[in-house]
């Protein structure tokens, strides 16, 4: 099939991170999304998507703990099966802290679907994530929504799941800082606290690595260029080896210590170098957001 083959996106996670906004942007984006999909039903689907002629058919599912877990074991296996006869299929898994759950709960005042006599809202957020363990195990791509806006969500599906042709690499670069924690679902993490810090110099700690002045400062510095250099190098060389691989999704964060200057400056050069590449760049920095 051609790359624009029919494309079916799984959407799992936990309550509360973000799953319906996720199947909404996806919808907005042209997809037929169908919410709550008994795994039995899924089957019958993925018999039709087989079938279909349709290569432009878009198709999304939101598959939750709701499901018995017996059959919630099966889905890996089914959206295996319909690559193998050619449809371009993917899960899409969402999660977040289980405080930061437990406060959206509070705030909207609804009903943890497995909440009942026995089990609170912490230990049904718990039961919850290992019910859907096969899920989030066999996930193409995982977002931690812990840190995202609603409107910050919904961007990453349009870009990272809707706005690629099927069978191209979604590649992320994130700047953070370490101070702030590291990122959860990085596949690649290097730590730049070596380089000089504009952070010293009064005139540069309000700006970003996206100002000139932070990067005039940063360029003076050998050691910077050799970073730059051999992070693109390291992912000019190694990409072609992971779209080989046939994988969808690589997400490489580089972290200083605020995330405000050197993380921010690196992940922009390194991205203007890696636009002559076959996949789509997204550019993110968690601590400026």
């Amino acid at each position: 099939m051609n790359s624009e083959r029919a494309k079916l996106v799984v959407v799992s996670g936990l309550s509360g991170s973000g799953k319906s906004i996720a199947l909404n942007a996806l919808e907005d984006a042209g997809y037929t999304c169908i919410d709550n999909l008994p795994v039995s039903l899924f089957e019958t689907l993925a018999q039709d998507l087989s079938a279909s002629r349709d290569d432009h058919r878009l198709t999304a599912i939101g598959i939750d703990a709701r499901a018995p877990c017996n059959e919630l074991d099966r889905v890996p296996a089914l959206v295996r099966g319909l690559r193998e006869v050619g449809v371009h299929c993917e899960i899409v898994f969402l999660e977040a802290d289980p405080e930061i759950l437990i406060q959206r709960f509070s705030e909207t005042r609804r009903r943890h679907p497995l909440t009942d006599d026995r089990h609170d809202l912490e230990s049904a957020i718990g039961q919850e994530r290992r019910l859907l363990a096969p899920l989030a195990e066999a996930a193409d791509l995982t977002i931690d929504t812990s840190r995202t806006t609603l409107h910050q969500l919904r961007e990453l599906i349009r870009e990272r799941v809707a706005g690629r042709a099927s069978g191209q690499l979604s590649l992320m670069l994130q700047s953070f800082g370490f101070k702030h924690g590291m990122p959860r679902n990085a596949n690649f993490v290097f730590d730049v606290r070596c380089l000089p810090n504009p952070h010293w110099r009064p005139e540069l700690r309000p700006l970003t690595g996206r100002d000139a002045a932070v990067a005039a400062f940063l360029e003076e510095s050998d050691s910077v260029k050799r970073m730059l250099y051999d992070l693109n190098d390291f992912v000019q060389r190694w990409i072609p080896c992971i779209e080989q691989e046939g994988r969808s999704y690589l997400s490489i964060a580089i972290g200083c210590t605020g995330g405000q200057h050197r993380s921010v400056y690196l992940v922009e050069r390194l991205a203007e170098r890696l636009d002559a590449l076959d996949c789509k760049v997204l550019v993110t920095h968690r601590e400026l957001s």
